[in-house]
């Protein structure tokens, strides 16, 4: 972008969220992106590497000397912006195959959305060179446990938004990260590869859940585990109403919206 952007150390906003827990932000952005840096006793883990516009690896460098993984909540552009900067990546097995030349938005369409608001990004930061990562990846499943060492996180498919969305949960603390299931903001399900009815099935299913709190991939950190419960209810409605279909249009609610 030239000059007059912000510095790589200003882009990223860190929270400690316990004494082994990070919320790493990028709410500079449109996007306000949370990704999660968890650390165990033997390795880390990476929930989700941002937009990439900035590295940030030069942060999880800062906070840790332990190995880090880093897995995403679903293959879009968003969420695995600094992949590259990892050996250690996992994914989900519905979406390996965007990861090797099946992402199913062309690049173009991606640096529009990155640009569609006014931003000012990292001074070194140059859309031409920017590209969605490509690259090796291990498979993770539903109900697989990573181990971290003293420190469990299972995983949970929760397709919708995505094939292969998954979300985490923190088996000691019984913290969910989920990605961008619920959160406050716009929930999308109106993309080819989004779908309605495993979005609703996805969203109570975490219903089932006995959870501390509810960690979101985009927008503020401040919601509780009822948000689930308010989300389910307006899915719910949406079947009832036969309105749980790609095109129906955007429903608003008092903390977030649905587009379908």
């Amino acid at each position: 972008m030239g000059s007059g952007g912000v510095c790589m150390k200003d882009w990223f906003q860190v929270q400690m969220l316990d004494d082994t827990t990070y919320v790493i932000s990028e709410h500079k952005h449109y996007e306000n992106t949370n990704c999660y840096l968890l650390l165990g006793k033997q390795r880390a883990l990476l929930i989700d590497s941002g937009l990439g516009v900035a590295d940030i690896r030069k942060i999880t460098d800062r906070l840790t000397a332990l190995p880090v993984t880093v897995i995403a909540t679903h293959v879009h552009w968003d969420h695995i912006g600094s992949h590259g900067s990892y050996i250690d990546v996992l994914v989900h097995e519905r979406e390996y195959s965007w990861l090797n030349g099946e992402f199913p938005l062309p690049l173009n369409v991606v640096k529009q959305q990155l640009m569609k608001e006014p931003c000012s990004f990292p001074g070194d930061f140059h859309l031409d060179a920017y590209t969605v990562w490509q690259g090796n990846a291990g498979i993770v499943r539903d109900g697989d446990i990573l181990d971290l060492g003293g420190r469990h996180i299972r995983v949970l498919h929760t397709p919708g938004h995505s094939p292969g969305h998954m979300c985490f949960f923190d088996l000691e603390r019984e913290w969910l990260y989920c990605g961008d299931l619920i959160y406050k903001g716009v929930l999308y399900c109106d993309y080819p590869s989004t779908d309605p009815q495993a979005y609703l099935l996805s969203v109570q299913r975490l219903q089932k859940l006995a959870l501390q709190r509810l960690l979101p991939a985009h927008d503020t950190i401040e919601v509780g585990p009822s948000l689930i419960q308010e989300t389910a209810q307006a899915w719910e409605k949406l079947q009832e109403k036969g309105l749980l279909q790609h095109g129906s249009g955007e429903f608003r609610y008092e903390n977030f919206s649905i587009r379908l």
